[in-house]
C-alpha cells in the first residue's frame, strides 16, 4: 500500500532537519547520506524518493531554516513579523548574537555554521544562504526606519556584523576571544540601529 502525500511530505520534512543539523555538526563534506537517512530512522534507499542528490538535501536544508527552526528562534526571542518597529531589530540582534545561539551548534543559523561549504557549493545552494541573508537585512531595513541616505549601507554592515562576528567567535570555541567578539559585536550592532540596550 502506498503512502500518503502527508506521510511523504512528513518523512521528506524529517530528512530535511536531520540533515540540517548534522551539516550543522560536521559540515557538507563530513556527512554522508547514509548519516543522514540512519539519524532520521529510515533506509538510504527511501532517499532517492526526496532528493537528486547530496547536494539538492543541502540547498533545502540551508532554505528551510528560515520557515522551520528560524521561525520558531524569531518567535522565542520576541520577533513579530507582522509589528516591525526598532525594538524588532533590537531583538533580532540580541538573540542573534547571544551566548545562548553561540553554543547551540544544532539550532545555529546556517549564515553561521555553514559559510565556508556554501562557498564551495552550486549556485542553488548559494542562493538558498542568500535567502537567509536576504531576509535578515528585510528584517532590519522594515524595523530601523532612517531617513538617512547611508541607510542600506548601515543595514548591510549591521547583517555583516551580525553573521561575521558569530562566525568569527564560533571559531574560537570555549575561549575568553570568543566571548569577546560576540560581546563587541552585539555592543557595536546595538549602536548602529539607534536603539537603547536593555
Amino acid at each position: 500500500m502506498p503512502y500518503s502525500a502527508e506521510h511523504k511530505e512528513k518523512t521528506r520534512a524529517n530528512i530535511i532537519e536531520t540533515a540540517r543539523v548534522l551539516f550543522n555538526r560536521y559540515g557538507f563534506q563530513n556527512v554522508t547520506i547514509d548519516m543522514v537517512m540512519a539519524e532520521a530512522g529510515l533506509t538510504r534507499g527511501g532517499f532517492y524518493n526526496h532528493f537528486k542528490n547530496k547536494e539538492a538535501l543541502f540547498e533545502v536544508a540551508v532554505s528551510s531554516f528560515l520557515m522551520g527552526r528560524g521561525a520558531r528562534w524569531r518567535s522565542e526571542a520576541g520577533i513579530d513579523m507582522a509589528d516591525l518597529k526598532p525594538e524588532m531589530a533590537h531583538h533580532m540582534i540580541d538573540a542573534y548574537l547571544s551566548s545562548e545561539h553561540l553554543g547551540d551548534l544544532d539550532g545555529q543559523c546556517p549564515m553561521i555554521a555553514l559559510p565556508s561549504d556554501v562557498a564551495r557549493s552550486s549556485p542553488e545552494v548559494q542562493n538558498s544562504y542568500q535567502k537567509l541573508l536576504n531576509a535578515m537585512v528585510w528584517l532590519f531595513e522594515n524595523s530601523i526606519v532612517d531617513n538617512d541616505e547611508n541607510n542600506r549601507q548601515k543595514i548591510l554592515s549591521l547583517a555583516a556584523l551580525c553573521v561575521g562576528g558569530m562566525v568569527l567567535a564560533r571559531t574560537l570555541p570555549d575561549s575568553e576571544l570568543a566571548e569577546e567578539i560576540r560581546a563587541a559585536s552585539h555592543a557595536t550592532a546595538i549602536q548602529l540601529t539607534n536603539t537603547k540596550a536593555s
